[in-house]
């Protein structure tokens, strides 16, 4: 899956209705991937990892938990990719997320109930890059 069709996916699943912490996001995600492709399912944990892992930077994240920093990640990747480009432009917009302590958790699970649904069994997800909170050792990096 290439970032396009990732994006793609998340504007086509986004809910008409209110959803701060981006539940209703992630349960169709997951109904839709889970009847697709075993490889559009572990695309997708690719890209979903590589947007997280590109918000892990100390100017985003100095003031808030770990598992809090990366909810708050997930939640700016649930507003879609014109909201999540401009935090990547400007630090500043991802506050109002941070402040407001929106966030997404049930998008990280996403491909691994989808990945389940298809085959029946656990994945041990393993991805290029991690999106835990503090891997990029280059956006953590003292300036």
């Amino acid at each position: 899956m290439n970032e396009n069709t990732f994006w793609q996916l998340i504007s086509d699943c986004t809910s008409p209705l209110p959803d701060p912490d981006a539940v209703r996001l992630a349960a169709a995600l997951t109904n839709r991937l889970a009847v697709g492709r075993l490889a559009t399912v572990t695309g997708f944990a690719e890209q979903l990892a590589w947007v997280l892992y590109r918000l892990d930077r100390r100017e985003y994240g100095h003031d808030l938990s770990s598992d809090g920093f990366l909810y708050t990640r997930a939640a700016v990747v649930a507003a879609g990719r014109k909201t999540y480009e401009a935090v990547l432009r400007d630090p500043e917009l991802f506050d109002p997320y941070a402040a407001g302590l929106v966030w997404a958790e049930d998008l990280l699970y996403v491909p691994d109930v989808a990945y389940r649904r298809i085959t029946g069994e656990e994945w041990d997800r393993s991805t290029r890059y991690s999106y835990e909170s503090c891997s990029n050792a280059a956006g953590w990096a003292e300036g």
